[in-house]
C-alpha cells in the first residue's frame, strides 16, 4: 500500500484597522515584506485549514498581493 504524505502549510491573512483583507501570506517573512513597504496591517490571523485548501488548490497567497 502506497500512502502519500501530506505536508501541512500555514497561511495567513492580513486585515487592515477597519477589518478589510489586505493579504494572504504563506509565511511570517512575507508579511514582514508587506509591513516594511508601508501596508497598513493590524491584524494578522492563520487561517483554518479548510481556507487554506482552497488558497492551496487555487494558486498561491503570494498572488493575492499585487505589491510583489
Amino acid at each position: 500500500m502506497y500512502l502519500k504524505q501530506i505536508r501541512c502549510m500555514t497561511f495567513y491573512s492580513c486585515f487592515d484597522g477597519e477589518g478589510q483583507i489586505i493579504a494572504r501570506c504563506q509565511t511570517p517573512q512575507e508579511i514582514e515584506v508587506l509591513k516594511r513597504m508601508g501596508r497598513p496591517i493590524a491584524e494578522v490571523r492563520a487561517m483554518k485549514n479548510e481556507e487554506a485548501v482552497v488558497c492551496s488548490l487555487t494558486g498561491t497567497p503570494a498572488e493575492f498581493n499585487e505589491d510583489y
